[in-house]
């Protein structure tokens, strides 16, 4: 805790502290050096989001730096929760990025294990994993918390030098839907030990299941330890619908959902609708802290569905 009793101060934690519903959506850097995509999203979201999540070379794809692309954001005026992936960094390379980002501002951190890069554009790099994500969390924890790196020295540039920690808001991810279903709840119990401050889940459609591993949540006491946003995405048509069901591991979308869409004669707006429901619904679900939209290169959408989900206007903290 710093002097003012928060783990590291942004935005995000003071949202949870207060006990207010937090709003994150997703913010996709470029597949470019283009700085104005970065600016174009950013002033999307601005002032309908508490933070944006500014994912690290997402689906194995080259992109921008979640770093570079956060800092971006940040003088944009939108708060980022930057991603750092296992899949691409030893321990030296995520404890310097760790230093890197806090230096430059950005308080909010989520851990991920990071997708396999056999299903990007560059199928036969080498992957890393030096650690998993949950050990990359109590890496986080450690540096915060104990203010010491992996290998037990001192944050501090010399004997004589202040430790100067990075305190950061450290986030996780959460696959609700996965089988074996037991072991979902088991895992969200890992990296809550491991020190994980929030959690945001895979995107939700198929509410009795999510409520079903909410229960789970609830009997084992980690929404009290945990801050848990739940995920969602609107689906743009029928046609995305059939491919988050039958392409994506452990999805599951209603088939109301399917002929709903395919029934509309503007389907992007039946499916902002639907995604506005399913908030609507997420937030009397007893442990849901927030939601995260994953509004896939759909950043322009989001102030709609935040305003007609009646999340509006943000608190100020």
């Amino acid at each position: 805790m710093n002097g003012n009793g928060f783990k590291a101060g942004s935005n995000l934690e003071k949202m949870f502290q207060a006990g207010h519903f937090a709003v994150t959506a997703e913010l996709g850097p470029p597949k470019s050096a283009d700085v104005e995509v970065i600016k174009k999203k950013a002033g999307y979201l601005k002032g309908f989001v508490d933070a944006a999540n500014i994912t690290d070379n997402q689906t194995a794809i080259v992109r921008m730096s979640s770093i570079a692309a956060g800092l971006l954001a940040l003088q944009e005026g939108v708060e980022p929760v930057i991603q750092i992936t296992c899949r691409d960094r030893n321990r030296l390379a995520i404890q310097s990025d760790v230093l890197g980002a806090y230096s430059l501002g950005i308080r909010n951190i989520l851990c991920l294990s990071g997708d396999h890069q056999k299903f990007g554009n560059h199928a036969t790099c080498k992957n890393v994993y030096d650690m998993d994500s949950i050990q990359l969390i109590q890496t986080l924890k450690l540096m915060r918390d104990d203010k010491k790196f992996l290998c037990g020295e001192e944050i501090k540039n010399s004997k004589k030098s202040p430790i100067v920690e990075p305190c950061v808001f450290i986030g996780g991810a959460a696959n609700p839907f996965g089988d074996p279903f037991e072991f979902r709840v088991i895992r969200l119990a890992k990296k809550a030990n491991a020190g994980v401050d929030f959690i945001q889940t895979q995107c939700i459609y198929d509410m009795n299941r999510f409520e079903e591993w909410m229960k789970q949540v609830r009997d084992r006491g980690l929404h009290e330890k945990v801050k848990i946003m739940a995920g969602v995405t609107p689906l743009k048509s029928a046609g995305m619908a059939k491919y988050m069901r039958d392409s994506v591991a452990g999805l599951t979308v209603p088939d109301s959902y399917i002929d709903r869409l395919a029934a509309a004669e503007d389907k992007a707006a039946e499916g902002i609708q639907i995604c506005v429901e399913q908030i609507q619904q997420l937030r009397e679900i007893e442990g849901i802290a927030g939601v995260h939209i994953m509004a896939i290169e759909w950043e322009r959408r989001v102030p709609e569905i935040v305003e007609k989900a009646g999340l509006l206007p943000r608190p100020t903290v």
